[in-house]
Parts: C-alpha cells; sequence; structure tokens
C-alpha cells in the first residue's frame, strides 16, 4: 500500500508540474532564429563577411550568419555541393565550376560586392620602391632570385604566396605570374612559401627584410611597406589605395563576388541588398577595401 501511494503522489506532483509549465509565459528575451543564413569563402573577404554579418543581424536578431574562411574554392565547393547559402570569392568562378554545380542542380548567380587591390607587399627596410608587371612574373616563377636586378640589394628574395584554393593566389597566378595571357603555363617557383592566410604572409613580410609577397588592400598594415607598381618601363608606377583603383590607374585590381544559388529571395536577397547598398559599403570602406 505504502509504494502504491507514492506512486499515485509521484503522478500528482508530475501532473502539477505539467500544468505550471503550460500556464508560464515564454520569455520575452529570448526567441529562436527564424532563419540561419550559412556563408563561407575567401580568406580576403572573412572580416568583410563578419563585419556585415554583425551589423545585419544586430538589426535583425531574428536571423543567424555563420560565417568562415577557407578560401574561395573552400566556399565556392560548398556553395557546388549545396552546404551554403552564399560563397565568398574573390575570384570568379572557373567555367569547369560552374558546369559541375549545372549537373548537380545549382545555378551560380554572380553579385559583385566590393573591390580590391592586390598589393605588393616587403619588409620596411627594402630599399626597392617600384616593380613592373613583367618583373613581378619573373620574380615569382623564380626567374629573378635577388633583390639587385630589380635594384635592391645582394640578398636573395624569399617569394611569400597563398594557397592554391585561395582566390587571391589565382588571380595572382593569372594577371601577374602569366600577366593575362590564357596560353601561359607559367607557375610559382616551387621555393615560393605558401602561407594559409593573409595574415600569414604579413607576420614573415615583417620579420623578413627579403621576403616580397601579396595581399588584399585591406590587410596591408603600416609596418609593410607596398610597392609601386607599372604594367610595363614606361610606366606610371602606381601605388594600391581607394583613389588608385578608383581611376583604374593601379594595374592588380578586382572586384569581390558573392555568389548564390540561383536568384537570392527573402532574407538573402534583403542581406544582399544591404551589403551592397549605403550601410554595407561604408563597411567596406572602413575595413580598407574599395566600395562599389
Amino acid at each position: 500500500m505504502a509504494k502504491f501511494l507514492q506512486t499515485v503522489v509521484l503522478i500528482s506532483l508530475l501532473t502539477l508540474m505539467g500544468c505550471g509549465s503550460s500556464r508560464s509565459a515564454p520569455s520575452d528575451s529570448f526567441q529562436a532564429p527564424i532563419q540561419a543564413i550559412q556563408n563561407k569563402g575567401s580568406d580576403t573577404m572573412v572580416n568583410l563577411a563578419l563585419a556585415w554579418a554583425e551589423a545585419y543581424t544586430a538589426q535583425h536578431p531574428e536571423v543567424s550568419i555563420a560565417v568562415t574562411g577557407g578560401g574561395s574554392g573552400t566556399g565556392i565547393a560548398a556553395l557546388i555541393n549545396g552546404t551554403v547559402d552564399i560563397a565568398n570569392a574573390s575570384r570568379e568562378m572557373k567555367a569547369e565550376e560552374i558546369t559541375e554545380a549545372r549537373t548537380k542542380g545549382v545555378e551560380p548567380v554572380q553579385h559583385i560586392v566590393a573591390r580590391d587591390a592586390i598589393a605588393v607587399v616587403v619588409h620596411p627596410d627594402n630599399p626597392v620602391d617600384g616593380v613592373t608587371i613583367p618583373q613581378l612574373a619573373a620574380i615569382f616563377t623564380g626567374e629573378i632570385t635577388n633583390w639587385r636586378e630589380v635594384g635592391g640589394q645582394d640578398r636573395p628574395i624569399v617569394l611569400l604566396s597563398r594557397e592554391s584554393n585561395s582566390g587571391t593566389h589565382v588571380y595572382f597566378l593569372e594577371q601577374v605570374v602569366r600577366q593575362g595571357d590564357k596560353e601561359s603555363e607559367a607557375l610559382f617557383s616551387p621555393d615560393t612559401l605558401l602561407m594559409p592566410s593573409s595574415e600569414g604572409i604579413s607576420n614573415e613580410v615583417r620579420q623578413n627584410p627579403n621576403a616580397i609577397g601579396y595581399d588584399g588592400l585591406g590587410y596591408v598594415t603600416p609596418d609593410q611597406k607596398t610597392l609601386a607598381v607599372a604594367r610595363g618601363e614606361a610606366g606610371p608606377y602606381v601605388k594600391p589605395s581607394v583613389e588608385t583603383v578608383d581611376n583604374a590607374t593601379y594595374p592588380i585590381a578586382r572586384p569581390l563576388y558573392m555568389y548564390t544559388n540561383g536568384q537570392p529571395t527573402g532574407i538573402i536577397r534583403d542581406y544582399l541588398e544591404r551589403i551592397m547598398g549605403p550601410e554595407g559599403q561604408a563597411v567596406v570602406q572602413e575595413l580598407g577595401f574599395i566600395p562599389l
């Protein structure tokens, strides 16, 4: 009998607890996100994407935006595989990537969201002030190996590059190492040190007076020296800046992209419109990139 009474009391308590919880009003301080946006790709763009996401979710707390890097190739692969809503890329999608996407039922749509200059950076103590595109091609293919060959000191050149999944790597390979020649098969010198991030290039340049690398303008810090770049020996030699990208005098500039599967709708459309509007483009300028 005692055991029976204990069971009755337990059931009664559970019933009362259930009734009590049904009468409790949900807290106004918690509201689960009604939609999550997955955003992945370019390391050049990751700080921009994080800043855009933070600004948007501050005004739309019901939306969750997850931003990760990994490189343009990683973001594009995720879009093709259907695991992200937006892929960030510092290069255009390749024809074979678009073909692969379509075979999987994905229709990539390109959105230009900002612009960037690729700065050529060296240690501040390096006396070289400017180089031409052909000289850069010779340096990064290993044809030129000593700084004295381009007006510097008798020191070996240490080459720094982003890894091959980086859109910045691909753009620099195509437009600088291969000088825009689609028939060229030139490659980075096998002695090139491949860095996993923009910060990796910056850190190595700061501590190595023989190093040369390249990076998005938004990642260049005052303790690095940017070289003026000319298309040829006749010049002009131009340093990267908002102004020189705007007037098209700096020769290594590019758009920055976001890709979606089809034309965006709903909250993703609203998010992209905010990015390309005045608020989003103000963030672009604050972080050292070039607004549309």
